[in-house]
């Protein structure tokens, strides 16, 4: 399995966030936003598709990945938005294209609707986007995250493991599965694991939902049909919501559409980014 680094850093209040640029300087600049409880990793193989006409940025949010990971962290949705905002300010990115995945969805709706972020296009594949939002098991470990962060080790990695592989239809690569699961062990990354789950309150979708029929950029909601996380009908929901919004099913995946087909998904970003409307 081809490893996947991160080079640069960009401090920020909620910690040092790693990051990455693929391609050449100067072309059409891409942003590529993951979810939870995932990292840019997944964006691998589009990332590097994409790179062949564009400049593709990626990056782990505050408490995710590669990136610092501490006490008390401040990982909600409302963080992450302003962190991205400050990104894209460092970058000198003023009108990029965005495509965004789960979590990274609202980040993006956020940043784009509370804190003025402009992009020439978006993309939202699988995103958190619609109330009500959050499994029973969710929930369950939002309600008692203290009490999960006690669990042994071992029964902890059973458990992101049992988790991470339900976001795959067809089922993940054990080498994928197990780079997926590898930031969340240890005593920080356990701990990091709960605290991100803990901070994940609906509120902050709230603030935004009714602001879906402001934006006027075009946009693409792609989703996966076999998604057990989010219904593919929050999807045509979504979508319909969005004035102009293309709706792009993808057959046979599930919620981690980036790794259940990459292929059908790259084909679909770059016809859209290519010819925007």
């Amino acid at each position: 399995m081809s490893e996947w680094q991160l080079t640069e850093t960009f401090r920020t209040t909620s910690g040092d966030v790693r990051w990455d640029a693929l391609g050449q300087p100067g072309q059409d600049p891409v942003v590529l936003l993951h979810g939870t409880p995932f990292s840019s990793y997944v964006w691998r193989a589009v990332a590097r598709s994409l790179a062949r006409r564009h400049q593709v940025f990626v990056w782990d949010m505050p408490g995710y990945g590669a990136s610092q990971m501490f006490a008390d962290q401040d990982v909600s949705l409302a963080a992450q938005a302003r962190v991205f905002t400050e990104l894209l300010a460092y970058w000198g990115l003023e009108e990029p294209l965005v495509v965004a995945h789960d979590f990274g969805g609202a980040v993006s709706l956020r940043a784009h609707l509370l804190h003025g972020a402009r992009y020439r296009a978006l993309a939202l594949v699988d995103p958190v986007a619609l109330a009500p939002w959050g499994s029973p098991f969710f929930r369950l470990v939002g309600r008692n995250s203290e009490v999960f962060e006690q669990l042994p080790p071992a029964l902890h990695h059973a458990l992101v493991r049992e988790y991470m592989s339900s976001a795959s239809s067809p089922g993940l690569h054990p080498a994928v599965l197990d780079r997926l699961v590898r930031p969340w062990l240890g005593d920080l990354g356990q701990a990091a694991f709960y605290r991100q789950i803990a901070q994940a309150d609906q509120l902050y979708t709230d603030e935004v939902q009714g602001r879906y029929g402001e934006i006027s950029i075009p946009a693409l909601v792609c989703w996966g049909e076999n998604d057990a996380w989010i219904p593919v009908a929050k999807g045509r929901e979504l979508a319909a919501r969005i004035p102009g919004a293309q709706l792009e099913l993808i057959a046979g995946a599930g919620h981690l559409v980036q790794e259940d087909a990459p292929a059908e998904l790259t084909a679909a970003l770059i016809a859209f980014l290519q010819h925007p409307r």
